[in-house]
């Protein structure tokens, strides 16, 4: 399979998992965790349902002769075969909104043709909930529900979003770039907000705490082919972060350079 097959695939996914969306949104015990993830988080039912249909598809991409590698925040590392290639997966992200009822969460696929950021060909982030699905194909740009993304050029602080994992911690990091935005929103889905930032409705994406690569490997890419730029918080490249389930670096990502050059002075003098 080339990188379009891939994408095909991962669009085959997403339009299975908003079609069966109601299934587990409507079950009961939604915040009963089932155990705990690969990634080391509890896993909770509709990460399980998710993962089960993502496991299925790409069981069915096996048989039919390609070989890879699975890493997943849920099941961990399993390899398909012998080959270089990497499929990175969060099933949900965003299970706290999900587990809840609130419908804010995301499904992030990525294909790599080696084991660092910079080796991504391949993203996909979809909305079950909604239905948006954003997708980029390296080098061949991004898109939203098959529309061309353009971040948006505007150098002010219109939308700030942000992760706060653990708010006494992460909010007095992060503040003195919160008090310059017009306004402030906390997700609560790091793949949906880089989604979101690429598609021009967010100016500037940050989280002090350090993500794993499941969470961003799929929007950095995103984000970057709609023309935006991804760093971690010092401004430091993260190209040649290996993925895997450890915690890697805390993100900032905006909608252009001059407007990231601005918020890490913010950052650097706050």
């Amino acid at each position: 399979m080339n990188n379009e097959d891939w994408l095909e695939l991962f669009k085959e996914i997403g339009r299975e998992l908003h079609g069966k969306l109601s299934e587990i949104m409507t079950g009961q015990d939604g915040t009963i965790a089932l155990g705990r993830g690969a990634g080391g988080d509890k896993t909770f039912p509709v990460d399980r349902w998710a993962e089960d249909i993502i496991l299925g598809a790409l069981e069915k991409a096996h048989r039919a002769g390609e070989a890879f590698t699975l890493i997943s925040e849920e099941l961990g590392i399993r390899d398909f075969g012998k080959g270089n290639k990497i499929v990175l997966v969060d099933p949900v992200d965003g299970s706290n909104n999900a587990k809840n009822g609130i419908p804010f969460f995301s499904t992030a696929l990525a294909l790599l043709d080696g084991n660092t950021l910079s080796d991504t060909a391949v993203a996909y982030v979809v909305n079950p909930c909604a239905g948006d699905a954003f997708w980029a194909v390296r080098g061949k740009g991004a898109y939203k529900n098959g529309l061309r993304l353009t971040t948006s050029p505007a150098e002010t602080l219109a939308i700030v979003a942000c992760e706060a994992s653990t708010p006494a911690v992460d909010i007095p990091r992060i503040m003195p770039v919160l008090t310059k935005a017009r306004r402030m929103r906390c997700f609560g889905s790091t793949a949906l907000d880089l989604a979101y930032l690429a598609s021009g409705a967010v100016s500037v994406f940050l989280t002090a705490t350090a993500s794993r690569t499941f969470d961003y490997a799929a929007g950095r890419l995103i984000v970057q082919e709609a023309g935006g730029v991804v760093t971690d918080l010092a401004g430091g490249a993260i190209g040649d972060v290996t993925v895997g389930l450890a915690r890697t670096v805390p993100l900032l990502a905006s909608a252009n350079a001059t407007l990231h050059e601005a918020v890490l002075k913010l950052l650097a003098n706050g």
